[in-house]
């Protein structure tokens, strides 16, 4: 069944890039050696690096609060943040392909702009958007990646780094800066994703472009190949992000409950 999935997910892929258009309109094709394949050991490895990270920085998290090891990580996750979207920027002015596809509507180019914001204001309502919007649409990106290029092309890393920086920025606010969301904030959080679908939904009426996918499916493979087809999917997404917000609270809150119990429990 797995070897069916990842059969379907590749075979969309084909040998040109879904979203590989220059500014004159010609197809940016992708050799069969750079194209990027679901669930391959290149994919497998970005994973497991990413989640070492995130570990990694919860295991240190009491080391981490030292103010020169704070402001260390702080401005290191700013910098790839930032630099990870302003090379890509780069890049696609360099192949002659920048147009209106590198234009930072999509969720997660939103809610990596606003995790470096956050960084520097630590701003409590922008934590919550962050948390919730950040780690679900780059969780998703990381697992069913829109993505045509493998390891080692610049594109593999800088999605998957771009990514993995989102949710590391929320990783690091919720374990070292010790912020919490409140059953409040999900409620916020998807006000919040509404908010950012305007401009996205106006671009797409506008350009006939597909950011946040409000217009039509991913032609790489996706979570939203499991849902009904367009505009029926848009309903069932609303009804997917609340649920996942929640979880996601209720996942933190379980957590914290357990780490006050071993506390409590632990000798001396």
């Amino acid at each position: 069944m797995l070897t069916a999935s990842r059969k379907q997910y590749q075979g969309k892929l084909g040998l040109v890039a879904s979203h590989g258009l220059s500014h004159n309109g010609r197809k940016r094709e992708v050799t069969v050696e750079m194209r990027f394949e679901w669930l391959s050991a290149a994919h497998l490895a970005a994973l497991a690096v990413s989640l070492a990270a995130w570990a990694l920085m919860i295991r240190y998290r009491e080391r981490l609060r030292l103010p020169r090891a704070n402001r260390i990580m702080r401005w290191s996750l700013i910098g790839v943040l930032l630099a990870s979207e302003a090379s890509l920027q780069l890049w696609h002015v360099v192949n002659g392909t920048w147009g209106v596809q590198a234009w930072p509507l999509q969720l997660c180019s939103m809610t990596l702009l606003l995790s470096a914001v956050l960084l520097l204001s630590r701003g409590r309502r922008l934590y919550e958007i962050c948390f919730f919007l950040g780690i679900l649409g780059a969780l998703q990106a990381l697992l069913t990646p829109n993505l045509d290029y493998t390891f080692p092309h610049f594109r593999y890393v800088q999605f998957f780094l771009a990514h993995s920086a989102i949710i590391a920025t929320s990783v690091f606010m919720t374990a070292v800066e010790r912020y919490r969301p409140t059953a409040g904030s999900v409620v916020r959080a998807v006000l919040w994703l509404h908010v950012l679908a305007i401009p996205a939904y106006l671009a797409n009426l506008w350009t006939g472009s597909n950011f946040m996918f409000l217009s039509r499916k991913p032609s790489t493979g996706s979570i939203l190949d499991l849902l009904a087809p367009w505009p029926w999917y848009l309903l069932q997404l609303e009804l997917i992000v609340w649920a996942l917000c929640y979880m996601l609270y209720v996942l933190l809150l379980l957590t914290d409950r357990l780490a006050r119990s071993k506390r409590a429990t632990s000798p001396g």
